[in-house]
């Protein structure tokens, strides 16, 4: 029987999309962070050297990947103004093909919805 992926694996096989679609851009990484709940999950550097601080979040379908924390997302502007960086936000939802209900698996197919990487506006509100 296969084992369900835990919370930290999720997060994981999120990140590992959205890098593939960081590195197919162009970007190159300064720093990698794969712990839950730690951000920014990547520190890219663009080809003018413009420094990107990536938020990573990966979500069960069928919630919505593209939505963040508007008020926490004003704090780490404000972190990565201070550092120079412009934020980008990639939303990564993962589901089970079998049902909505079920967890994913291990080395079992299973549904994404990733819709690329979002520049947040860094104008602070």
């Amino acid at each position: 029987m296969s084992k369900p992926l835990t919370p930290q694996e999720l997060h994981n096989l999120a990140m590992n999309h959205v890098g593939k679609d960081l590195e197919a851009r162009g970007f190159e990484f300064v720093a990698i962070n794969s712990k839950l709940k730690r951000h920014p999950q990547f520190v890219c550097i663009d080809k003018n050297s413009q420094y990107f601080f990536v938020v990573v979040r990966a979500v069960i379908l069928p919630e919505n990947p593209n939505n963040y924390d508007i008020v926490w997302m004003e704090t780490f502007k404000k972190h990565a103004y201070e550092k120079d960086a412009k934020v980008l936000y990639a939303g990564v939802g993962l589901g089970n093909p079998q049902g909505e209900d079920l967890p994913i698996y291990l080395n079992q197919e299973y549904l994404i919805e990733y819709n690329g990487v979002q520049v947040i506006d860094m104008n602070l509100n």
